[in-house]
């Protein structure tokens, strides 16, 4: 892992906020700009990797598929917090690719490791 410029903290369920849109662009924007950009999901923000949503149900848009572009971006570390996959019961089948999975311990280290720190 390298030292990046911004760290990037989704903590809000997808749909019940524009939270989790908000962030993505943000990191889009830093990307752009070929800052270095880490994205960091827990707690509900962990529900924003989840595979086979369907917010079309909830009349919502699917900002989701958006994630596909990371590599486009050069976005290419992505954590979430095991701790909060394990509370909320949920399996690691996520609808992007690498995705790190990691303790609590390791998840702080690695966030530990950039300039700046942006919470959604």
């Amino acid at each position: 892992m390298t030292t990046n410029l911004l760290a990037i903290i989704n903590s809000s369920a997808p749909y019940n906020s524009n939270l989790g849109k908000e962030s993505l662009d943000v990191a889009l924007i830093f990307a752009s700009f070929e800052q270095g950009v880490s994205l960091f999901f827990q707690g509900d923000g962990v529900y924003q990797l989840i595979d086979q949503q369907t917010p079309q149900k909830i009349s919502a848009k699917d900002y989701l598929k958006t994630f596909s572009a990371f590599e486009f971006y050069d976005i290419e570390d992505i954590y979430i917090c095991q701790e909060s996959l394990t509370v909320r019961n949920l399996s690691e089948s996520f609808h992007i690719d690498n995705v790190q999975v990691l303790p609590p311990e390791s998840f702080a280290k690695h966030l530990a490791m950039h300039q700046q720190i942006l919470r959604f």
